[in-house]
């Protein structure tokens, strides 16, 4: 007798077609869902495999067009980058993934979700969390958190013997001597060879960015134009063609990117958790939007409203590198930033060349950048005089300051 339906998060390597024959063994009905986010997958030869493996039902998403809009393009509004370097790209996907999971979940009745997390990472919490947010009542079923799993399979070696044991295809080519999850936004590289910080990523391990030192001797120069702070269209100044769907902007960006060599960080991470990772990124169309919102932002939107808004972006940040996109500080964390985003309109013209993104120059009709003002050429509407009194009023607390240190010197 069935013990019920599981929805497994399923990408038909070796873990989770494990866990999918694992989970039939414990007497589940299984039904796998593959999300295609933007990786490199056959995602006909996956199901199959699921289909093979006694999987009740298999579920094949393109989730592309929403990973962007939906995910990708709020992230790009916050100029999201997690403790200064990380541009989000794994932790913003899970969300994504997590919401269709659910919904496969409800339609089917299925009272359990499942995934191929461990449990030492962000995976399993960005995932669960999601899952719960949205589906309070649901189940989950995290077999690297449970002990009869984990103490089985204590490392690729015991699941390679379990998969020919129990007729799982296992890959012919030799594994890659890290992890690598990769999805439309990025790829990120960590654990294996790459566990000791001091080692250098090998230079065969990029897969979506050319090292610069190969790049083009010649830069692309390109033109994106934005609207409430969402990008609407990239031209490509010199070759004069233009994308405008949301998928092709940002894949194009990503080509051109990668084509250069931009994107790519070394960095040591704060998992949610509480332990140091060591995490290798490239992140090509990414890198290229950061910069270019960063600039147009800056050019439309009002000092103040902006100063809030970069304490609202590194909130933001954190929300959904630790799980909470599904959460009501994040959900108003969110409106609060579109709305700082009303006036962010305009074009950025930008060129893109040995793995740098240069800003050239931009215009935008809610321009706060008056010439006039701050020309040093013309006075316009501004009475230098009146610097005199702000300077003044401002010196009052350093003159406070400096009189209270004096007293404090002269009774020593």
């Amino acid at each position: 007798m069935s013990k019920g339906t599981v929805v497994l998060a399923y990408s038909g390597g070796l873990d989770t077609s494990c866990i999918l024959v694992w989970l039939k063994e414990q007497g589940y009905d299984v039904i796998a869902f593959l999300a295609n986010i933007g990786q490199e997958e056959d995602f006909e030869a996956a199901k199959k495999k699921a289909v093979d493996l006694g999987a009740k039902k298999v579920f094949i998403e393109d989730l592309r067009s929403e990973f962007v809009e939906d995910f990708i393009w709020p992230a790009v509004q916050a100029n999201a980058v997690y403790e200064d370097r990380y541009l989000l790209g794994t932790a913003v996907a899970r969300p994504c993934i997590g919401r269709r999971q659910v919904e496969i979940a409800r339609k089917e009745g299925a009272q359990f979700v499942s995934h191929g997390a461990t449990g030492k990472g962000n995976d399993q919490i960005r995932f669960e969390l999601t899952c719960y947010a949205l589906y309070p009542e649901v189940k989950i079923i995290a077999p690297w958190r449970i002990p009869e799993f984990y103490n089985r399979f204590q490392g690729r070696k015991d699941l390679m013997e379990y998969a020919q044991k129990r007729g799982i295809p296992v890959p012919v080519t030799p594994q890659a001597p890290w992890s690598m999850d990769a999805n439309l936004m990025h790829i990120s590289y960590e654990s294996g060879i790459l566990e000791n910080p001091k080692s250098h990523g090998p230079a065969d391990l990029y897969l979506m960015t050319k090292n610069p030192e190969d790049a083009p001797n010649t830069p692309d120069v390109l033109e994106i134009e934005f609207t409430n702070g969402v990008p609407v269209k990239v031209t490509n100044i010199k070759e004069g063609q233009s994308k405008d769907s949301p998928l092709e902007i940002f894949s194009y960006l990503n080509e051109i990117g990668g084509k250069h060599g931009v994107g790519r960080i070394d960095i040591v991470e704060n998992r949610s958790i509480g332990m140091k990772s060591r995490g290798i990124y490239e992140t090509p169309g990414g890198t290229i939007l950061f910069k270019a919102h960063l600039d147009i932002e800056t050019f439309t939107m009002d000092k103040e409203v902006r100063r809030i808004k970069q304490a609202l972006s590194i909130k933001f940040s954190e929300f959904i590198y630790n799980g909470f996109w599904y959460s009501p500080e994040c959900d108003f964390v969110r409106h609060c930033i579109t709305k700082s985003q009303e006036n962010v309109q305009g074009r950025v013209q930008l060129s893109v060349f040995k793995g740098q993104v240069y800003i050239l120059g931009r215009e935008s009709p809610k321009s706060l950048y008056n010439e006039e003002l701050v020309s040093m050429d013309v006075q316009g509407d501004y009475d230098p005089c009146d610097a005199s009194g702000f300077i003044r009023i401002n010196a009052v607390r350093l003159r406070e300051h400096h009189r209270l240190q004096s007293l404090a010197d002269n009774k020593q």
